[in-house]
């Protein structure tokens, strides 16, 4: 793990953290994030074997890309958030500057980085987040639309999945410091970002459901990610595209 997020990635935790490493040299068979996103076979070649992984036989491969972005997303946005919001630290994260490592079944195990970028005390949300979001993930997403099919929003929905998370455990564990409540209101919560629309915000539905006889409120996810449509899984308990969720959306 690298040494600076190690006060945050503790115990239990620590398994976050060790998705991303730094030293001089990328291990032997890492590929470049860049490489990754200007050669659409390289993406391809990956997105098949996940699918033989996911025991996919049909054509449409956009709930492959889905799950292989959530894979890709929950080991970059742990350790990369964390820095950006609760050390006010920048890693380099242009496509450039990042390579990936694999398991079995092409699933993203491990980021490397050759240098541990800057400390950014004091900066505002977009300027600790602008290449991650539009230089890294922005390009890779467009180039999994461009393969699959799959809707932008649903990958942008998978990002707003795992980045919440994260930055509502640094709320937490920093007493609720106003600069991470400030970067989870700009990143999730706010529809538009200057003159552009936010990728990453969408509305999400709460809806009521019976658990042990007792109601509990669930807010829903933002966007379906396609799971329900992989071999033998079906619909999370959050699904907005559940059937009795359907069923309350169309009551209501």
């Amino acid at each position: 793990m690298i040494p600076l997020l190690a006060p945050i990635f503790r115990g239990e935790w620590a398994v976050y953290g060790e998705t991303l490493a730094c030293a001089p040299q990328p291990p032997a068979g890492a590929v470049q994030v860049a490489e990754l996103i200007a050669r659409s076979e390289l993406l391809a070649a990956l997105l098949q074997q996940h699918a033989r992984h996911r025991r996919v036989r049909r054509p449409d491969l956009r709930p492959v890309a889905s799950a292989w972005s959530m894979h890709y997303l929950n080991a970059l946005l742990p350790p990369v958030a964390a820095a950006a919001s609760l050390l006010q630290h920048e890693f380099p994260m242009a496509p450039e500057r990042v390579w990936i490592s694999f398991e079995d079944g092409a699933v993203p195990q491990r980021f490397h980085i050759t240098h541990e970028g800057h400390a950014r005390p004091g900066t505002d949300t977009a300027a600790r987040y602008t290449a991650l979001l539009f230089e890294h993930l922005g390009p890779l997403f467009a180039q999994l639309t461009r393969l699959t099919r799959i809707a932008p929003k649903i990958l942008w929905g998978n990002a707003a999945r795992y980045l919440e998370p994260v930055l509502q455990q640094g709320l937490l564990l920093s007493g609720h410091a106003p600069s991470i409540a400030k970067d989870l209101d700009h990143l999730l919560h706010q529809p538009r970002w200057g003159c552009a629309d936010n990728p990453l915000f969408a509305v999400q539905r709460k809806v009521v459901r019976m658990q042990s006889g007792t109601p509990a409120a669930v807010t829903l996810h933002r966007q379906c990610c396609l799971y329900y449509l992989l071999p033998e899984e079906g619909y999370c308990g959050a699904c907005p595209l559940a059937p009795e969720f359907r069923k309350a959306r169309d009551r209501a």
